[in-house]
């Protein structure tokens, strides 16, 4: 029996933690292996700096945040170089003044290149399909029904794109778990609103192995403006993309994720909540309680959080934002270890 595809989550996601000097600096990651990523999302936890989103599909020098409707803004002080087991940083006040940080990190497969499987050529697709993760870009043509390729060779599980042009355009986030017909929703990574129904964004049409359907919104496929995406596919042991129904408990919902997690991102998708960001280095005893959140750049504050266990995550309060009775809740989730690698060992709650 396969317990999980990959035995070193680090391989593919870290979180690092650094503290700013106002100069220029590297950020070395501490996993087990090394890990140059591709996708760094870096959020300041003791201030109120803005998230910055970069990769290395786009360059980077240009960033996204996710807390923001704003268009994409070029920085060469940013993130500096993706390295070979981390990243080096610029003087961008955003990510490395006074203060402590905390560095998401993703990935795909370098730079990427053209993917001509939709009726959108992308401009690159950087595709890692062992972690299913791929960061497409692309120009968008307004017309209803058109596709891009994204590489991943399975139906993804998550699809985020951001308009990088357009100075107010909305995060457009699609989640299999999100209802029986997600094709036909969307949440916004910017944004605390429940779910809610668009063809105009995925045209009703469901994802494939090869292909994201656009609809003609300018968010998703404006005429002649760019976009970024990022899609994920569910990979057994490392990552999981699904959702819970909250029971207003302390003693509250399990989560089974077939892994010990390292990262959980949380939310409420029947009515409007912050997305909620909670990871093992920030907190790296049970139960974490410093929370992030991805639509707001307020620092970050404790609120009593929830056990990761050696097979999932288990909340311990009973707040709207989590485990409300009878509300309804998507997330995503990486992992610290399997719950048993591929030659048979456990892994233990922490």
């Amino acid at each position: 029996m396969a317990y999980t595809e990959i035995d070193d989550p680090s391989a593919y996601f870290q979180t690092a933690l650094y503290s700013g000097n106002a100069g220029t600096q590297s950020i070395t990651n501490d996993g087990n292996s090394d890990l140059q990523p591709d996708w760094v999302w870096i959020k300041q936890r003791s201030g109120t700096q803005n998230h910055n989103l970069q990769d290395s599909v786009r360059g980077s020098t240009k960033i996204l945040k996710s807390n923001k409707t704003a268009d994409e803004t070029t920085d060469a002080n940013g993130v500096t170089s993706f390295n070979t087991d981390g990243f080096s940083i610029g003087t961008r006040t955003d990510i490395n003044q006074s203060g402590t940080y905390a560095a998401w990190q993703w990935k795909a497969n370098g730079s990427g290149s053209a993917n001509t499987a939709g009726s959108i050529n992308t401009t690159a697709t950087s595709a890692n399909t062992t972690a299913g993760f791929s960061i497409s870009t692309y120009t968008g043509n307004n017309t209803s029904g058109a596709t891009i390729g994204h590489g991943l060779g399975v139906k993804p599980n998550v699809i985020i794109i951001k308009q990088r042009n357009a100075a107010s355009s909305y995060w457009i986030v699609y989640h299999d778990k999100v209802s029986s017909a997600p094709e036909t929703d969307y949440l916004a990574l910017n944004a605390t609103d429940a779910v809610d129904d668009a063809d105009v964004f995925w045209n009703d049409t469901a994802p494939t192995s090869t292909l994201i359907t656009l609809g003609n919104d300018a968010w998703v496929n404006g005429s002649s403006t760019t976009h970024v995406c990022y899609a994920f596919a569910e990979k057994q042991g490392y990552s999981k993309f699904g959702s819970y129904r909250g029971n207003g408990n302390t003693d509250g919902t399990f989560v089974y994720t077939g892994f010990s997690p390292s990262f959980v991102m949380t939310k409420r998708s029947d009515a409007a909540q912050n997305w909620e960001i909670y990871d093992n280095k920030r907190d790296p005893f049970n139960e974490p309680d410093a929370r992030l959140r991805a639509n707001l750049s307020n620092a970050e504050d404790d609120q009593t959080g929830c056990d990761f266990l050696s097979n999932g995550f288990k909340w311990r309060n009973t707040n709207d934002s989590k485990n409300t009775s009878g509300a309804t809740y998507i997330f995503m989730c990486f992992a610290e270890n399997p719950f048993v690698t591929s030659t048979g060992v456990p892994a233990t709650a922490r």
